[in-house]
């Protein structure tokens, strides 16, 4: 069987590197030991693959993230290499490997490949060796093959990514001693941190996502230079952005990680709605600290999440991201009143507006931008509810509105109380407690997911003796109007109500035929 070259043996320190102390060394320990159980078990096709890159005369070997997650424990679905190979004698070597193979990143060097063997698929994308650097003035990154596996690797972002076993062989190549520190939970860059970002901005995003995702935390010359160059963010393509941002939010401990967009200023620039929330809180304490609360909403909102088969399966984007954005419309609309109180009418409409603008911006597809912005819009429509009875058609008017965000609004709205007063907390929690009851209850008497009038249009024209146009539209809509407010009515009340309502109309001539 394959092993890792020596990998129960204490770790030489990088060049430069302090050498480790004894709670460390044995962290180092674990890791190593943990990760030759996942490394001697990978896919007998991707070990396979190795063998026939050497049989070719090229290098290859596993890189980034599934060597990182291999010292973690983990194991990684889809496998990364990378290859002394071009990207043709790549391909014509996956090409024999593989069932199937793609070029879609050809123009950065990458070749993927799919095989199924048995119950084994295994999919995997081979990179010839490269560096990537970034024009001053470009949003795409300028490609250059390189010829050494060391030199590929001080391309990459964080030394814990920087980090190789060489196949088939199995040794491991750690250049600028990433094992340490994963062991601290450390992100330092394997370059000079001005010069790694200054390469490619878009490693600040990712230093602020694997916050997220792994828990570590950026080591000081990193967070220096981030907080220094931070503007530079603003030539990568939003697309890019926004796939760092998902990954970010999908993570998770997605606080962690944008409280360093915010703390470092990149979210000035790819998010600026989120640190306007930081609204100065006055001498007075009349309001409370918007950002705060909105990643507390978003813990809250996480921690509601279901399992597969539950009615929002976690991680939900839609829901997280309002969650964290549904009180971007405050700052705008903050009044400080007479009385001493602060009010912030009708931000839930300013800030769907401003929801929408961002994530358009952002190249968020539509359906999501639709539905983040409107449960901006709704997730005040709760408020008052243990104030007052709400009819019945108060709560079909709720349903209805929300449509198929119903569970993340339900979700939503519970998150958005985050008031330490317990008495105050659990009064809100048995209101929606009850509402959520009231509209079961009415789901066992009508189909409140889609809820229509009790005549359609084809009937309206025959009973009122008119044609297509505006009058029945206007007929409809009366008649959805009095379903909401009464439930469904039998076809016979309907039309009566129908023929009261076209009585009561002022008409000019005979109706249109």
């Amino acid at each position: 069987m394959p092993t890792i070259e020596n990998p129960a043996e204490p770790v030489e320190p990088a060049p430069g590197a302090a050498a480790a102390e004894p709670a460390e060394a044995a962290a180092l320990d674990a890791l190593r030991r943990r990760a030759l159980e996942v490394l001697t078990s990978l896919a007998p096709a991707a070990l396979e693959l190795g063998e026939a890159f050497r049989a070719a005369g090229h290098e290859l070997a596993l890189v980034g993230g599934p060597v990182r997650d291999a010292f973690l424990g983990r194991t990684s679905a889809d496998l990364d290499f990378t290859t002394s190979a071009t990207p043709d004698q790549t391909q014509a070597l996956l090409a024999t490997w593989g069932d199937t193979h793609w070029d879609i990143g050809r123009a950065f060097g990458t070749i993927g490949a799919a095989r199924q063997r048995g119950g084994e698929h295994t999919i995997v994308e081979v990179t010839t060796y490269r560096t990537d650097a970034y024009d001053a003035s470009s949003r795409k990154p300028e490609v250059v093959f390189g010829d050494t596996l060391e030199g590929d690797l001080s391309r990459r972002d964080f030394t814990v990514n920087s980090m190789a076993v060489r196949l088939p062989e199995l040794t491991f190549v750690d250049p600028f001693d990433g094992l340490a520190d994963l062991a601290r939970g450390t992100l330092r860059t394997p370059v000079a941190a001005r010069q790694s970002f200054d390469d490619d901005p878009l490693r600040m995003m990712r230093g602020a996502r694997f916050v997220a995702q792994l828990g570590f935390t950026l080591d000081d010359a990193a967070r220096a230079a981030i907080e220094d160059m931070h503007e530079r963010i603003t030539i990568v393509s939003a697309e890019r952005v926004r796939d760092e941002l998902v990954k970010l939010l999908m993570s998770t401990r997605p606080r962690r990680g944008l409280e360093v967009l915010v703390d470092t200023g990149l979210a000035d620039h790819v998010l600026p709605e989120l640190p306007a929330l930081r609204l100065e809180i006055d001498e007075h304490h009349r309001h409370k600290d918007v950002y705060q609360h909105s990643l507390q909403v978003l813990e809250q909102a996480i921690a509601l999440e279901t399992g597969p088969t539950g009615a929002v399966p976690g991680p939900d984007l839609v829901l997280r991201l309002a969650a964290l954005l549904h009180d971007v419309g405050k700052p705008a609309t903050r009044r400080f009143e007479d009385e001493g109180g602060v009010s912030f009418h009708h931000h839930e409409m300013v800030g769907a507006k401003l929801v929408a603008r961002r994530l358009r911006a952002l190249r968020f597809d539509k359906d999501t931008v639709r539905a983040v912005a409107r449960l901006t819009e709704l997730h005040l429509r709760f408020h008052g509810y243990g104030d007052r009875s709400w009819t019945d058609s108060a709560v079909r008017r709720y349903v209805t509105d929300a449509g198929p965000l119903l569970e993340r609004l339900h979700r939503l709205t519970r998150s958005d109380s985050t008031t330490r007063n317990r008495r105050k907390a659990a009064r809100l929690s048995a209101a929606y407690d009850d509402l959520e009851v009231r509209i079961a209850v009415l789901r066992e008497h009508e189909e409140l997911a889609a809820i229509r009038p009790d005549l359609d249009g084809a009937q309206i024209m025959s009973i009122l003796g008119i044609g297509p146009g505006p009058v029945v539209g206007a007929a409809y809509a009366f008649l959805l109007e009095l379903r909401m407010e009464r439930g469904p009515l039998p076809e016979e009340a309907a039309r009566a109500a129908l023929v009261e309502w076209w009585d009561a109309r002022p008409h000019e001539g005979a109706p249109p035929q």
